[in-house]
């Protein structure tokens, strides 16, 4: 009796040390709401994650925070009390990311941020350093944008942007750009995700007579400004962020953003990328398996959660030799180890993590972009 006694407490205990070994992995996405365009391909692409780690198995607990930066916060809140989470990626929206920031750092959980303002890791502080994005950070795409602006002898540009993180950031970084390069800002507004109408602001747009305008905006709302300039009649350039790399930018456009130039991920014209380049190939085989599983090609945004889960592929195993899943020492030690990441191939491009740079991206996490008879292809 006692030896069935002994063996029995040993099934306990293993099966005790198996569940809490589990990681957990919270994923806040906007499936519903203006950032749905975003939202959508980033909950979709869960399913593609890893379900094991090692020899530890990942449970993924997904949210949908319908694009309110207070449903973000109360969804992220529920992870961690309720289900003591050792990370989270997310939320979608820009404005959502900053809103948790706060709280993920006061429990000292890492933050895998699909988002695109580089305000979510910078500047650096005691905060911020339990985020990481997996979008490329604003001054990389913006550099894009402003040498084409310059070998095409833009002098002056029109700015519109969301009036949030995500616009203000943009402006933030294109101005300094801009003005080094010695560009006139001579227009510039903002307007909100939600908005049916930008008439207003783009018949200022219009007076100021920029040559190119730039528009700074993710999702479905980087339509909107675009088709009411070309609507009411400019002629000139306009420029997208990678906000705008989306397969429904195209279809809601149609013929109103034919022309239209942006600095983007790869994967937007992976057929013309070439086979060297060391994302291409795990670019092809995320798109592949999301057009198997959704019957249909992802956005990129849908690739910057498949990156966040490389990136925990990656550091998991190293802080799983510090501590047991579950607990603070293990989600401590996953932050260092995220930090730590080293020319790790993503579909987006290649990461270098530091303690100053949590997106760590470089020019190879970027092309530039034009669109020509309703499709995207390389910028000559």
């Amino acid at each position: 009796m006692l030896g069935i006694r002994f063996a029995l407490s040993g099934l306990v205990l293993a099966a005790s040390l198996s569940a809490h070994a589990q990681v957990k992995i919270g994923v806040v996405s906007s499936a519903t709401g203006p950032t749905a365009l975003v939202g959508i391909p980033q909950k979709n692409t869960v399913a593609l994650l890893p379900a094991k780690i090692g020899d530890l198995s990942v449970e993924y607990i997904p949210l949908d925070d319908a694009s309110d930066p207070t449903a973000s916060v109360t969804a992220v809140k529920k992870l961690i009390s309720e289900q003591n989470v050792d990370a989270i990626i997310g939320p979608s929206g820009s404005p959502n990311a900053m809103g948790v920031i706060q709280f993920v750092a006061d429990a000292g959980v890492p933050l895998l941020a699909p988002v695109g303002t580089a305000a979510v890791v910078t500047p650096m502080d005691d905060k911020k350093k339990w985020v990481f994005k997996t979008t490329q950070n604003d001054d990389i795409i913006a550099t894009a944008l402003v040498g084409h602006m310059v070998k095409s002898g833009v002098k002056t540009v029109g700015f519109i942007g969301v009036g949030d993180p995500y616009g203000e950031n943009w402006y933030k970084v294109f101005s300094a750009l801009a003005e080094k390069n010695g560009m006139k800002i001579v227009a510039n507004e903002r307007f909100q995700r939600q908005d049916a109408s930008v008439t207003g602001q783009s018949l200022k747009i219009l007076g100021a007579a920029p040559d190119a305008v730039l528009v700074a905006a993710a999702g479905g709302p980087a339509v909107l400004p675009q088709t009411t300039l070309v609507e009411q009649g400019y002629k000139g350039q306009i420029y997208q962020t990678h906000g705008a790399a989306l397969p429904d930018f195209l279809k809601l456009g149609g013929k109103k953003v034919e022309g239209t130039i942006l600095a983007a991920s790869l994967m937007l014209v992976l057929p013309e990328i070439a086979d060297s380049h060391p994302s291409k190939k795990i670019a092809a085989e995320y798109i592949a398996a999301y057009e198997k599983a959704h019957g249909t090609k992802p956005a990129t945004f849908g690739a910057n959660v498949f990156d966040a889960g490389l990136l925990l592929q990656q550091a998991i195993p190293a802080a799983a030799k510090v501590a047991k899943p579950g607990t603070k020492e293990f989600r401590a030690a996953l932050r260092d180890s995220l930090e730590q990441t080293r020319e790790l191939v993503g579909t987006q491009g290649i990461y270098n993590m530091s303690a100053t740079d949590h997106s760590g991206f470089d020019e190879r996490g970027r092309v530039l972009i034009a669109v020509k008879d309703g499709n995207w292809t390389l910028a000559k």
